[in-house]
């Protein structure tokens, strides 16, 4: 069953977006606010978040900005805010969706259909991965050849492949993965880049698949 965390201070709308996803066999929680929307993804892990921007502690789109620090998780802002420039900045800070209030149930529920979907292929398409001789299977989290990787290795990695083929910044993985306060400490990347590399490359010294990219970044090459 598809987990649906619901993110808005008004009752009435959460009240009727509740009943109309259990109608539809979504299992649904809700948050009145940013900060319970936060606690309630971690310890939840929903399979989708439906976000109002104009939350009472925290603007929407840092709630998106603290969901990507660790989360892909697919999200649809729900916001009165009909302007071109707040959908762009939701967007830009990794929102998969924007539905304007008011709007209608119907498209909504659409968008959630069309929103899981895109999620339930990409995951197929990522359930195994490629690198050298071995299988990495960002599902379960395992690597074929009883090769192990910490928690942080996992994180750097799964950025990196869920990204084939693009440049990621030296600035993303920090912030991603130790937060806006290590941006300038690039020496975690090497570190961490270089025992990848010696467990999932067949010459590390020669990487073929976890490429480096001098003063920019890092980038995954299938």
């Amino acid at each position: 069953m598809t987990r649906v965390l619901i993110v808005d201070d008004e009752p009435q709308i959460l009240r009727a977006l509740r009943i109309n996803l259990i109608a539809r066999r979504y299992e649904v929680e809700t948050a009145a606010d940013g900060s319970a929307a936060l606690r309630q993804a971690a310890d939840g892990s929903p399979d989708l978040v439906i976000l109002d921007l104009g939350l009472p502690d925290l603007d929407g789109v840092d709630v998106i900005h603290g969901l990507r620090g660790w989360s892909s998780v697919p999200i649809i802002v729900l916001s009165g805010r009909a302007g071109n420039r707040d959908k762009v900045e939701a967007l830009d800070a990794g929102a998969d969706d924007y539905v304007t209030k008011p709007f209608g149930i119907d498209e909504l529920l659409a968008r959630v259909r069309a929103v899981t979907r895109r999620t339930v292929l990409y995951q197929a398409q990522l359930a195994s991965v490629q690198i050298g001789e071995h299988m990495v299977d960002l599902t379960d989290k395992t690597v074929s050849g009883k090769v192990r990787l910490t928690p942080t290795e996992w994180h750097i990695l799964e950025i990196l492949l869920r990204n084939p083929g693009k440049l990621v910044s030296q600035r993303q993985l920090l912030t991603e993965v130790w937060g806006e306060r290590y941006v300038k400490e690039t020496h975690y990347l090497r570190q961490y880049m270089t025992q990848l590399r010696h467990k999932l490359e067949p010459d590390p010294a020669h990487p073929a698949h976890l490429i480096t990219e001098p003063g920019m970044g890092y980038r995954f090459t299938p």
